[in-house]
């Protein structure tokens, strides 16, 4: 047990020395991880903030059913219970011609034209169900189930409200996110690839670089894992350096956003929520970078040494 103990010892301090002596690989093999991880960490808050957001949206959007005045209080509310049984929706609110035209006022306030126009003509304001969804992109489901036959009977010819303008503006939204996410994905997938790729052309390099001292070591009877095991050691000190490095980049980032340029937002990326839910999960983050850098560094080594090893020590 002793044995083994100090042999890991020496495995991680020699891994610690060929890292000080191979700096300018090193640093490019670091620099690409570094990169990598601050896209992983960045998308993984742009992703909270994006849902948050979205949140936010899906909370204000609804698709409006406006009925018939011929339509029955009792028939709108059992429409109203009808579409609350469906999958996809997440509220349903439903206002009698009364309720409608109070909202409508409310709403419009700062009109007075509108609201006096309204007021003359009697309530011109039909019954209306308020159907908020669950998720934007199931909007179109919402709608479907509202023009049924059973369904469209009950309402007004311009309902429901999910056409035209308002219709192209919840898609561009619900596009738009949609874009960012794949984004995001590719971007992680891309930059972990390349990152690997370096690191093991690093250690390739390494290798060839110390290829009389390994042959040495193979002489005096060292084991492949003893000497494989300083080059995986080397690589997880680039996963765990990338990764702190990361992670004060981000800090930096948002520092300098808040701070020098005092951005609240950039475009759907709510630049304060995206701060407090960083620095609510700072030392998470930080685990989680060491985490992925030191998966990324050691497993892109072992493929590394395991592959090209034996070939260079003959």
């Amino acid at each position: 047990m002793h044995r083994k103990y100090t042999t890991l010892i020496r495995i991680i301090e020699t891994g610690t020395v060929n890292f000080m002596r191979n700096v300018t690989l090193a640093v490019a093999a670091m620099a690409v991880m570094v990169v990598t991880l601050t896209i992983v960490l960045f998308s993984i808050i742009a992703n909270a903030t994006f849902v948050n957001t979205i949140n936010q949206i899906t909370d204000k959007i609804s698709v409006s059913a406006y009925l018939k005045d011929s339509v029955s209080e009792q028939q709108g509310q059992e429409l109203a219970a009808n579409i609350r049984k469906q999958p996809e929706v997440e509220k349903v609110i439903y206002l009698n011609k009364k309720q409608a035209l109070a909202n409508y006022v409310e709403q419009n306030k700062s009109n007075t034209n509108l609201v006096t126009a309204a007021a003359a003509v009697g309530n011109p304001i039909p019954a209306t169900i308020q159907v908020y969804p669950k998720d934007l992109n199931e909007i179109n489901a919402i709608k479907v189930y509202l023009v049924k036959p059973q369904n469209k009977k009950l309402q007004t010819p311009e309902s429901p409200s999910y056409n035209g303008d308002r219709k192209k503006a919840i898609d561009n939204i619900t596009h738009a996110t949609n874009v960012l996410r794949k984004i995001g994905i590719f971007s992680i997938v891309t930059f972990s690839i390349i990152c690997a790729l370096i690191i093991f052309n690093t250690i390739q390099m390494a290798i060839f670089n110390r290829r009389d001292e390994i042959k040495i070591m193979r002489l005096l009877g060292a084991s492949t894992s003893y000497i494989r095991g300083p080059f995986i050691v080397e690589s997880a000190i680039y996963g765990i350096l990338s990764a702190v490095i990361s992670v004060l980049v981000i800090n930096s980032a948002f520092l300098a956003s808040s701070n020098a340029l005092q951005a609240s937002s950039l475009g759907l990326l709510d630049i304060n929520y995206a701060s407090t839910y960083f620095g609510a999960h700072f030392w998470q983050f930080l685990l989680l970078q060491i985490g992925i850098g030191i998966i990324i560094g050691t497993v892109s080594s072992a493929i590394a040494t395991r592959r090209y090893l034996k070939f260079k020590t003959k």
